[in-house]
């Protein structure tokens, strides 16, 4: 024990990894994309790329901090949706709200599935460099705008049909491009379908669920293949910070959207798309 405590190499791994464990729990739920700021991050410190495996294994403790704020949400899901298995209860709210989260994760799961199976340099590709991630967090963010500007906000997530899933989870697919946001690109669908801001966010987490467990299963497999002691600390620091942040975000998201608009995250999104878009080209002309 006394060598690991010493360690300088695990030393620096786990401070690291605290780091974009806070940066993942922060921005997972926030319309500002994890996977655009894990991503540069590391390139602003000169760290290494964490990898596709890291960023969607950390990206479990944002899904433990999201089931156990929605737990009781969840509760009333499953019940909903045993009601409509053993009686056929299919206007119960709850009902209804688990079939939309159901048919809401198809498309993503389907599209991460091809991407797994037949794009092997998927993590090397245009999509996943800098100036990609610019472009699509400006492009973001005139589409929050829009819906900002556009959406009537008087749905409710009471009113939720298995519609409403099928469509903000074909939007979810576009989460799969660096910049996006997850968080992002499904309460813009919300909102330009005429939801309420807190309940374009909640549906927008429940939504996440399903997509996020199942690409951190996937990718925990190969990590727990490769797992060491130098490693295995670090991941678990990640995740573990990941979640404790995530559960913050959440709450403060919820409680922020009651009285406020989403501008604000309008403006982040398009100064650090601008700003990352502006470095990349001084950068490369020098």
């Amino acid at each position: 024990m006394s060598d690991i405590a010493v360690s300088p190499g695990l030393f620096e791994l786990c401070w690291k990894s605290l780091i974009l464990g806070v940066v993942q729990g922060l921005t997972e739920f926030l319309p500002i994309s994890s996977t655009a700021h894990l991503k540069v991050l590391p390139l602003f410190f000169g760290w290494r790329d964490p990898g596709i495996s890291f960023t969607a294994v950390i990206q479990l403790g944002s899904i433990f901090a999201v089931v156990i704020y929605f737990w009781h949400e969840l509760v009333g899901v499953i019940l909903g949706i045993g009601g409509v298995i053993r009686r056929g209860q299919w206007r119960e709210p709850n009902a209804r709200l688990g079939i939309a989260i159901a048919l809401g994760s198809m498309p993503i799961i389907c599209a991460g599935s091809v991407i797994k199976l037949f794009w092997a340099g998927y993590e090397t590709s245009f999509f996943r460099t800098i100036p990609s991630i610019a472009l699509v967090s400006i492009l973001m963010a005139l589409m929050l705008a829009i819906s900002e500007r556009l959406g009537s906000r008087s749905k409710s997530l009471k009113m939720i049909r298995g519609r409403d899933g099928l469509l903000v989870g074909c939007g979810q697919v576009f989460s799969l491009i660096p910049g996006t946001s997850r968080s992002g690109i499904t309460m813009t669908i919300c909102l330009l379908d005429g939801w309420e801001r807190r309940d374009a966010a909640r549906f927008s987490f429940l939504l996440g669920i399903p997509a996020i467990s199942l690409a951190g299963l996937v990718e925990l497999k190969d990590a727990l293949d490769s797992l060491t002691l130098e490693s295995g600390i670090p991941l678990l620091i990640g995740v573990i910070s990941s979640a404790v942040v995530s559960w913050i975000a959440i709450d403060w998201l919820l409680k922020y959207l009651q009285n406020h608009s989403a501008w604000i995250f309008v403006i982040y999104r398009l100064a650090f798309g601008v700003i990352l878009l502006s470095s990349w080209l001084f950068f490369e002309s020098n």
